[in-house]
């Protein structure tokens, strides 16, 4: 049996909270807030794996949701907006929507998986350019007035009147990633990458096939990058280059440092610390437009305060509350003596 401990007590409570959110807090808190936060965790979620297990920082990850997004938006309108309004069913766009998108990221991968570092951060940024230009000078699928009056399915829809429902979609969507994020990290693939990560070059002359796990660990993430994307343009039902521009990769990027960049459950305390205060500091005069200059502010007091964000606060308090000292946060430690050489 598992022992008891803070975190796993914290996880529960916030499971439960979640969980009956819509019984105490506002329709516009469930509605705006918390479903929001859910789709961005998800993004930031796929942005930590491949930073904690394949030591890949990824500028890539708002693309690649973007490319989803703009893919349903294409597939399931039907006139009076910009795109190729197919008419398509919602669910049968979301399946395109991510299909298309972890195609997009495996080529992605497979053309930065040699590189490392400040190399692969700069190769993937370029990736985020390219999307954005691309969909906003492409007129035939978007231009940069974007796509409107995207369609979330019936059972979820329509949202503004049933916002409950995406809530919970997004929440069983966010466990699920959270869950299989941590399965795939136990997988002798998921130990592999670790290796990879460590030591590339000796996990290369054990026989392991370096850039082939850097490429797939990329296409993995994507997918879990497209399931935000789909869950956005149902969440706004619009999507235009802007939503996927410089502004929206950097923070996305800020909700994985702030949360911790080496744990998954930073992505989600990131996204709603971030949520909560772009929304509440617009409502003070002197910040209002100045948004971006708050979130880096407080970007880099947590930085040098906290290298593990907001997670590693939390595991650092418990260490000192238990009067034990733990090692070095940024990083689990890694095993991989059990993973045998792929053939």
């Amino acid at each position: 049996m598992r022992a008891v401990t803070p975190d796993r007590v914290v996880g529960v409570l916030a499971l439960v909270l979640a969980l009956t959110a819509p019984l105490y807090v506002s329709s516009y808190w469930v509605g705006t807030l918390l479903t929001q936060m859910l789709f961005l965790g998800i993004v930031a979620a796929s942005l930590i794996f491949l930073s904690a297990y394949g030591g890949m920082v990824s500028l890539a990850q708002v693309a690649i949701y973007g490319i989803a997004g703009f893919v349903v938006g294409n597939a399931t309108t039907n006139g009076n907006t910009k795109g190729l309004n197919l008419g398509w069913n919602p669910w049968w766009g979301a399946l395109a929507g991510i299909a298309v998108a972890v195609i997009a990221g495996l080529l992605f991968g497979a053309l930065a998986s040699r590189s490392v570092g400040i190399y692969f951060l700069m190769i993937t940024l370029t990736y985020s350019v390219i999307a954005n230009l691309v969909f906003g000078q492409v007129t035939d699928v978007s231009g940069f007035g974007g796509i409107s009056g995207i369609p979330a399915p019936h059972d979820v829809g329509p949202v503004d009147a049933h916002q409950n429902r995406l809530y919970y979609v997004t929440f069983g969507a966010a466990l699920a990633i959270y869950v299989l994020l941590r399965y795939v990290s136990r997988t002798p693939f998921g130990l592999t990458l670790q290796g990879v990560r460590d030591d590339p070059v000796r996990m290369a002359s054990l026989g392991y096939n370096v850039p082939l796990h850097r490429t797939m660990a990329f296409a993995f993430a994507s997918f879990v990058a497209a399931v935000g994307g789909v869950l956005f343009v149902w969440w706004n039902g619009h999507i235009d280059p802007a939503s996927i521009d410089l502004g929206a990769t950097i923070d996305v990027l800020v909700i994985a440092v702030v949360g911790g960049l080496y744990r998954l459950e930073g992505a989600w305390v990131g996204a709603l610390f971030f949520v909560i205060v772009n929304n509440y500091s617009q409502q003070i005069s002197f910040i209002g437009p100045r948004f971006h200059t708050l979130i880096g502010a407080i970007f880099l007091v947590i930085v040098l305060v906290s290298p593990g964000g907001l997670v590693g606060l939390w595991e650092r308090a418990v260490a000192r509350s238990y009067g034990r000292r733990r090692g070095p946060s940024d990083r689990p430690p890694i095993d991989v003596s059990q993973v045998e050489p792929s053939v």
